[in-house]
């Protein structure tokens, strides 16, 4: 491992700078490239994934590694994507003499049959949204710790009504538990982004909390959050022109789609798919 890696705020700095100059790395901020620079940070995030010695643990990003290496020191074995290949020449250098580090090089939105018992990283701004869909509907994990920019971190646990609640908040709550565990500041990073994080744990279900065809009820929460502020009885007779409208609560005649709860979506996706080859 190289020497001048010490958990303090400063050292790390000077660490994070010392392996961006050695590869000729130039963080791309209009891509979310940041680097975490608070040791804080750091052990929180290890802390929350509560890491045992039999773990499989799964980081996306992993930059410089630096909590790929507190990782490594509790975790079975770490996976270390990283799309970057001057930072994966970096990584590979790093922990050439850790054997329960595997570096990987590759784009996460394109690999397939990803398995770990946790996932620990912090999630470039950029691709927050693909990575939250790809992670619930392919990854086979059981717990996720998450650095999210702070509005992202939010429309996650939006509640119905709110400003921030829509097709995310619906469809990671149907695949996971959700909770916000504290808070970041834009200065834990270097080079500094241009707003706020927050650490976020994802919990996978054991099971959703309704049966129904889950690609036809995943078309029809795009549909209808496609148009979130009109009435949602609307959108849907617009969208399923045979709808039979006896079968529709009354509660979606008044309520716009914004304000829609996860029963009322179980309530309009048995009326719109009933019992015709989509659901059940």
């Amino acid at each position: 491992m190289e020497e001048d890696f010490k958990l303090t705020r400063n050292e790390l700095l000077r660490y994070t700078k010392h392996i961006l100059a050695k590869y000729e790395v130039k963080p791309k901020k209009k891509l979310g490239q940041s680097f975490t620079i608070d040791p804080s940070l750091l052990l929180d995030l290890v802390a929350y994934a509560d890491i045992q010695p039999t773990d499989l643990v799964l980081e996306v990003g992993a930059g410089v590694g630096c909590l790929t290496r507190l990782l490594a020191e509790k975790a079975r074995k770490v996976i270390a994507i990283e799309v970057d290949s001057r930072l994966v020449k970096a990584l590979r250098e790093v922990f050439k003499e850790n054997s329960n580090v595997e570096v990987v090089e590759g784009d996460f939105l394109k690999m397939y049959g990803l398995k770990a018992d946790k996932v620990v990283s912090t999630v470039p701004y950029s691709i927050a949204s693909p990575f939250t869909f790809k992670l619930l509907k392919e990854v086979d994990f059981k717990q996720a710790i998450l650095t999210f920019q702070k509005e992202f971190a939010e429309r996650l646990i939006a509640k119905p009504g709110s400003r921030d609640y829509g097709r995310l908040t619906v469809t990671t709550s149907y695949y996971a538990d959700v909770k916000l565990l504290r808070f970041v500041s834009r200065r834990c990073f270097y080079p500094v982004p241009d707003v706020d994080s927050a650490i976020v744990e994802v919990k996978r279900r054991d099971k959703p909390p309704f049966r129904v065809n889950e690609e036809s009820f995943m078309k029809l929460v795009m549909i209808l959050f496609s148009q979130r502020n009109r009435i949602a009885l609307s959108v849907l007779k617009r969208a399923f022109p045979n709808l039979n409208e006896t079968d529709l609560p009354i509660s979606l005649a008044s309520k716009r789609v914004r304000e829609l709860t996860m029963d009322d979506l179980y309530k309009a996706y048995k009326a719109v798919y009933g019992a015709h080859g989509h659901g059940a």
